[in-house]
């Protein structure tokens, strides 16, 4: 084949099929195959590393209803709007439910950390925050369209969190049960989103270009969720968290956000 017509092949747009495999295939880089996931799935995991993984996580989970009240304030389409704002509700709650951010709440109880601390921020580490906060950025100035297919990681998302109620209970018999009920409710409420976000994407990327944009951007919200375990790693498993050269004391942010 010679290089003009490889050219045109190589612009020819990828069938549904074709696309949605290829995102599908992104999960080989997903963050359960990071090594601090891999660690906490094994239940090699030090009570002090969960705690810390659950305190650092609770940022991403207050920052996801923020983000997806960005993409509906960004998006014109009403129907699209109905479906997307169970999302928010989701975490924040509704209708008595507790959401997403209270039973994560309770997942730290469960492992010893207090609600006031989880609340304050004091734990989340500085690689974490910004990662999350790019996200969020993302979100915010992208078109609608684009952050919501950002959101296709969930694609992966019911594997582990099954993972973990696979495994956790039996590794870390000193976390109360109680604790597990945000991996529950996200076994079903993920694969609700995946329908949606798949149809939004499909739909939207029909050119070979705009498909292979679509994918740099589930590689930059992979690439999110592996900063935040790489920040984990160096603070909990490396003991060298921010500053550990010349404090001992968590400096970083405290108080400004809370």
């Amino acid at each position: 084949m010679n290089s003009s017509v490889q050219q045109l092949a190589d612009q020819t747009p990828l069938t549904p099929e074709a696309f949605e495999a290829a995102l599908r295939a992104k999960g080989d880089y997903y963050h359960i195959h990071h090594p601090f996931h891999r660690a906490m799935h094994e239940g090699t995991c030090t009570p002090e590393q969960i705690r810390g993984w659950v305190a650092n996580r609770f940022y991403y989970q207050i920052s996801i209803p923020v983000k997806d009240a960005a993409i509906m304030a960004n998006c014109p389409d009403r129907e699209t709007r109905r479906l997307w704002v169970q999302r928010v509700l989701d975490h924040d709650g509704y209708d008595g439910g507790e959401g997403g951010i209270e039973a994560w709440l309770r997942l730290g109880e469960a492992v010893g950390l207090t609600r006031a601390e989880i609340l304050s921020q004091e734990h989340v580490l500085p690689g974490v925050r910004f990662a999350v906060d790019a996200y969020v950025n993302f979100a915010r100035r992208a078109s609608w369209q684009e952050a919501a297919s950002s959101s296709l990681t969930e694609l992966f998302a019911p594997t582990i969190h099954q993972s973990r109620l696979s495994s956790w209970p039996q590794n870390y018999p000193w976390i109360d049960a109680d604790g597990y009920q945000y991996f529950r409710n996200r076994l079903t409420e993920a694969r609700r989103d995946v329908e949606h976000g798949l149809v939004i994407t499909l739909a939207h990327y029909k050119t070979r270009a705009e498909q292979e944009r679509m994918l740099e951007i589930l590689q930059f919200k992979l690439d999110v969720l592996w900063s935040m375990l790489d920040a984990m790693t160096m603070a909990y498993q490396l003991d060298r968290a921010p500053y550990h050269t010349v404090t001992d004391k968590r400096v970083y942010h405290r108080g400004l956000f809370s």
